[in-house]
């Protein structure tokens, strides 16, 4: 399974961004998925990740009531909407796919990994 995030970019604390994540090959509805952020200088934190099915979903406190994470099976994408930014969300964002559908956090617990997608939230 190949991922390529997009839809990062430069915006205003208090605004929104729409990260999209496109995976390539099969069996992509029976990956969890999820999203990690990278600060600089800092390691890479968990953020939200999504059941195989779209029925679940968990988010990291700092994020909680702000993103919404959601998946399209049938276009193979998971999407990560944030809203009210604020510049403590600046990192490079990762998505990740893990074998294993229940909840797991950790990075090591992710197999398949896009590039990142830059987010810079201005004060």
């Amino acid at each position: 399974v190949q991922l390529q995030a997009s839809g990062g970019g430069l915006v205003q604390a208090g605004e929104s961004l729409r990260l999209s994540c496109a995976a390539s090959g099969r069996s992509f509805n029976t990956y969890r998925m999820g999203w990690f952020r990278q600060a600089p200088g800092k390691e890479r934190e968990f953020v939200s990740t999504i059941s195989s099915t779209g029925g679940s979903a968990y988010y990291a406190d700092s994020v909680k009531g702000r993103f919404t994470i959601s998946r399209d099976n049938a276009k193979n994408t998971v999407y990560l909407q944030m809203n009210s930014l604020k510049p403590e969300d600046t990192a490079a964002y990762y998505c990740a796919g893990s074998t294993t559908n229940v909840l797991v956090m950790r990075p090591s617990e992710y197999k398949y990994w896009g590039q990142g997608t830059l987010v810079t939230v201005s004060s």
